[in-house]
């Protein structure tokens, strides 16, 4: 299934502008900022949590060389235990593999239940970098353009402190 086509196809609708970078595919963040070192822009990790009872899921956006605090977030949302979501649940909920989490994943989510969390720590930098829904590519988009694309598919994002 082409899952990055369907991410242009909508970037393009909402006149986005964005860079592509292809590169092997990466497993790793730091195999990914690797392949685009030198490439302005935050370098960011998506976290796909849920709560205990697998009931709500929770997308999360940050600079990936921060480390998140678990017990901040679960009071941040108001949960009693939040963790990592399982990549079966990460593949019924946005039709991705584990490694490849990104908000685009969420045009795969039609049900629109998934929160988005943004740190706003990065909200100040011009550019964040995400994959496209493959691991093979780097896409770069200004921070605004992305609260725009989230807003156009039914997932606004919540800016938090973390």
């Amino acid at each position: 299934m082409d899952l990055y086509t369907p991410v242009v196809d909508t970037l393009n609708k909402l006149a986005i502008p964005f860079q592509i970078v292809e590169h092997p595919p990466a497993l790793t963040t730091e195999q990914a900022d690797s392949f685009i070192e030198g490439i302005d822009g935050v370098r960011t990790k998506t976290l796909f949590l849920c709560n205990r009872k697998k009931t709500a899921f929770y997308l999360l956006i940050m600079d990936d060389a921060k480390r998140l605090d678990m017990d901040a977030f679960k009071e941040t949302v108001g949960e009693s235990r939040i963790s990592i979501a399982s990549s079966n649940s990460l593949f019924e909920k946005m039709k991705l593999p584990a490694g490849v989490v990104s908000p685009f994943g969420l045009l795969n989510t039609p049900e629109k239940d998934i929160a988005v969390y943004i740190d706003q720590a990065i909200m100040s930098e011009e550019r964040m970098s995400f994959h496209p829904n493959t691991n093979e590519k780097t896409l770069f988009l200004a921070s605004t353009d992305l609260l725009k694309f989230l807003v156009h598919i039914g997932c606004p994002a919540n800016i938090i402190k973390l």
